[in-house]
């Protein structure tokens, strides 16, 4: 490695290194937050542990990306406002081999991205979801969080707006532990218990529909005591498509493809077995493309973070960063947009989400040689 070159990358491994720490450390604030919350409201140390060890790894996919694209424009933008780039050219340098080492570090760093996107984050998913069961059945209501449908007791469905200790308000539960019936419950407000596995739910103004199944007809009162029988019942985990790794996303998309070939038919059932077929094959590409497309954000961010830095030509730290923004947000934006396409098959949504890839390699093959 040459000496200029080796300045270059030793600048930026420097802000690489700063950008990474800043990065880590604002995008896991909520999540330290979280795990003091739990230990604060009594929650055995061992789970807080656990959860805290699969939880940050997550981050990786995010803050390599923005800190190669943020270390990009402020390195070569500093050094184009500084007249080193003018002075390189003047000596003969040729700026590829100055982006070289970066671009080389990069497409490790979207290697270590596979492997994060594709093993550590899809354990990490699994992991919380299994803890969240195991400690459902220990810790109750504790570690479920306010504001979504949650869906970790095996017998009731929970949704509420707000929680102050065990007081839930605007809550809404779905009880599916009466075979016979399933039961809609709302209420203003209710205090929340454990009685062994069952759920124990003091309501305020609330709403039963239907009563039972001797009673189809809605019900109202200013106070009620309610118990959902074996809510707390612990049940197997089923993986989902966040759960499996790479080769178990592999696998699985062979037997979809398997079975959509043998749901050929003309009837009407064979035919709608193999759209409902081509939907579930269809999330699992989405899914595998989604964990590639993140890992080559890398390698886009500093193919063209680099020209935009030197096109820059700004002393000013706040134009590089500006210009990480925009990039940054059109890329995720649009994979977010084409994810959105992931239920209409026809689409091919698992190839439009490499839209944001494409567009940013197209960039770069317009701005590196014209700031070469």
């Amino acid at each position: 490695m040459k000496t200029i070159e080796r300045y270059v990358f030793g600048s930026f491994l420097s802000s690489f290194t700063l950008a990474f720490l800043v990065l880590t450390f604002v995008l896991t604030i909520g999540l330290m937050v979280q795990i003091v919350s739990y230990i604060l409201s009594g929650l055995p140390i061992k789970l807080v542990g656990e959860f805290a060890l699969v939880s940050f790894p997550e981050t990786l996919q995010w803050t390599m990306p923005l800190a190669l694209l943020v270390s990009s424009v402020l390195v070569f933008s500093r050094m184009s406002a500084d007249s080193e780039i003018a002075a390189m050219r003047a000596c003969g340098v040729n700026l590829m081999s100055v982006m070289k080492w970066p671009i080389v570090f990069a497409i490790a760093c979207s290697i270590v991205g596979l492997y994060v996107n594709n093993e550590i984050v899809p354990r990490g998913h699994e992991l919380r979801r299994s803890l969240k069961a195991k400690v459902s059945v220990d810790t109750g209501l504790d570690v479920l969080e306010p504001g979504r449908i949650i869906d970790d007791f095996p017998k009731m469905k929970i949704y509420f707006g707000s929680k102050e200790g065990n007081w839930l308000y605007d809550l809404v539960v779905i009880d599916y532990s009466n075979p016979g019936v399933d039961r809609m419950i709302t209420a203003s407000k209710a205090l929340v218990e454990n009685k062994g596995r069952d759920i124990a739910l003091d309501l305020y103004n609330m709403t039963v529909d239907p009563i039972d199944a001797d009673h189809p007809t809605m019900a109202r009162a200013n106070r009620f005591q309610y118990l959902v029988k074996d809510a707390l019942k612990e049940s197997k985990y089923k993986k989902k498509e966040k759960d499996l790794r790479f080769f178990e996303l592999l696998d699985k998309i062979k037997v979809y493809d398997m079975l959509v070939k043998c749901a050929k038919g003309d009837s009407k059932a064979k035919s709608m077995e193999r759209k409902l077929l081509m939907r579930d094959r269809c999330d699992l590409k989405v899914e595998l493309s989604k964990r590639m497309v993140f890992a080559m954000a890398s390698f886009c961010f500093v193919l063209v973070g680099i020209p935009l830095g030197i096109k820059a030509q700004r002393k000013e730290s706040t134009i590089g960063m500006a210009i990480a923004l925009v990039v940054s947000l059109g890329y995720y934006l649009i994979v977010i947009l084409m994810l959105s396409l992931h239920k209409n098959y026809s689409m091919h949504p698992e190839i439009l989400i490499w839209s944001a890839v494409a567009a940013c390699l197209l960039l770069a093959s317009r701005l590196i040689p014209k700031n070469l």
